[in-house]
């Protein structure tokens, strides 16, 4: 077996638990868009709405591997037909979607970080990388590089190289990895441009004096929640998005109030959106989702 079918074996095998992959060339980098994507640079034409980056709605629709992330597919028929056969035979590596399969990557480059990790961060399924190693926690978020020295996180948007199962049981995503990304933005350095969305609220104590659940309970819910809608990188994220809106509500309406569901609707609409749900059908599918159940403060 030659070492690009054993990719493609891999990536089928992987599709088959329901994570999306797609192939790597050499040096971990994706597969080139296909001819007629290749010259896009944000304003010519392109098949897919001329989407270099996928900064607008997706997911890729070229049959070709295109956009890195976005060509990222559960569907064997899609990894085994002819448009991706070059790639397979050119590939150097297996690439995933975590945030599209419900997962976050904390990728540690170095001794130091992953120092810090052991010291700092709840224990979780560990894989080996060439520099360092792959913390993997079930739940999805925002990505986001250099939260810390020698540290990225990889969920929605982006790709992370598949280096093997790594060791140790998976646990859920922790408010202390969430918390990184809220710390990268806001302390930008000085004179820097914003060129992102300002950050979100998310929810805690403050916005929910009123909710009888406790913590683990609200921010389990809403981790599962997250991942069924990340996990919609091809379509029906805005429907399941109203879905969960309207689950999450229901755990509420015997609550005195309030509970804080802005905070939570707002990081499900922030997560459909990163799958390529525009931004206000997003926010009107949780409203509605919240509005379908009568809970006695937000």
């Amino acid at each position: 077996m030659s070492a690009a079918t054993g990719h493609l074996q891999t990536a089928l095998w992987l599709a088959g638990f329901g994570l999306p992959v797609m192939p790597l060339r050499a040096g971990k980098l994706p597969v080139g868009n296909c001819p007629a994507c290749a010259s896009s640079s944000g304003a010519g034409p392109c098949r897919c709405g001329d989407r270099p980056n996928m900064k607008f709605a997706g997911p890729c629709q070229c049959p070709a591997p295109c956009h890195a992330w976005a060509a990222a597919t559960t569907d064997p028929a899609v990894l085994t037909s002819p448009s991706w056969a070059r790639a397979w035979r050119q590939a150097g590596g297996v690439a995933y979607h975590p945030g599209g399969g419900g997962y976050t990557v904390v990728d540690f480059d170095n001794a130091n970080a992953v120092t810090w990790a052991r010291q700092s961060l709840p224990a979780t399924r560990t894989v080996r990388t060439t520099r360092g190693e792959h913390w993997i926690y079930q739940g999805s978020m925002q990505s986001a590089n250099g939260v810390r020295p020698g540290t990225d996180i990889k969920s929605l948007m982006v790709y992370a190289r598949w280096y093997g199962l790594g060791t140790g049981d998976m646990t859920a995503l922790p408010d202390a990895v969430r918390a990184l990304i809220v710390k990268e933005e806001t302390t930008r350095p000085r004179g820097e441009v914003d060129s992102s969305s300002p950050a979100r609220a998310t929810w805690d104590r403050s916005v929910a004096t009123g909710c009888r659940h406790s913590d683990t309970y609200i921010r389990t819910g809403l981790h599962r929640g997250l991942a069924r809608v990340a996990a919609c990188h091809e379509q029906g994220a805005g429907s399941t998005a109203y879905g969960v809106a309207r689950f999450l509500a229901k755990q509420h309406t015997a609550c005195p109030g309030p509970c804080g569901l802005d905070a939570l609707g707002q990081q499900i609409i922030d997560t459909a959106v990163a799958v390529g749900v525009p931004e206000r059908y997003a926010a009107r599918a949780v409203a509605n989702g919240f509005n379908a159940v009568a809970v006695k403060g937000s």
